[in-house]
């Protein structure tokens, strides 16, 4: 199998991307990865981030690239982004919110449009929205309580979120509290 075929297969999962991470993991060189962008085949979107062009664009896939872009595993959307992206708040942020590990220092060019925060987080609080990872509902809601978010809109995402069922009681009653603590 090609270098190109073995990257489009990857591609199919994360929104038309792939990264020199994953080249490196099917064992493709840095420089086969260099060579399909200057034949046009896949375009340079990012430092080690790359999209096939052929792929269609869809509206979230700049939140994947994001995540990509952040050259972590762990990496996940969170904070305001989570929340606007569950659909259950008013909340439209400016910017991308990101989710690192802790010990991760993003030390490259091109996140000018990301807020990066750095949170070890558990496994059970990392899901997927879309194919791209995502902090929980209630991870998020914490985090945006945390950051300071206003109240109304943490209210709309209590309500709406166990309206949904993407928050259980027990979440909701806990996060209510919190949110009331903060006040």
């Amino acid at each position: 199998m090609q270098a190109q075929d073995m990257l489009w297969d990857v591609a199919l999962d994360q929104h038309g991307y792939v990264t020199l991470s994953d080249a490196r993991n099917l064992g493709i060189s840095k420089d086969a990865v260099t060579m399909l962008a200057r034949r046009k085949k896949i375009q340079r979107v990012a430092t080690a981030v790359y999209r096939f062009p052929r792929f269609p664009a869809g509206a979230n896939a700049p939140y994947m690239q994001a995540v990509l872009w952040a050259g972590d595993p762990g990496a996940c959307l969170s904070h305001d982004t989570a929340l606007a992206a569950y659909e259950v708040s008013d909340i439209n942020p400016d910017r991308v919110h990101l989710t690192v590990p802790r010990a991760r220092r993003i030390r490259r060019s091109g996140g000018d449009l990301y807020t990066v925060h750095h949170e070890d987080l558990a496994d059970d609080e990392i899901g997927w929205w879309d194919e791209i990872p995502t902090v929980t509902l209630p991870t998020a809601i914490r985090q945006c309580i945390d950051s300071g978010v206003p109240t109304y809109l943490l209210r709309q995402a209590l309500e709406r979120g166990l309206e949904v069922g993407r928050l259980g009681d027990i979440d909701q009653k806990a996060l209510a509290l919190r949110l009331e603590e903060r006040a």
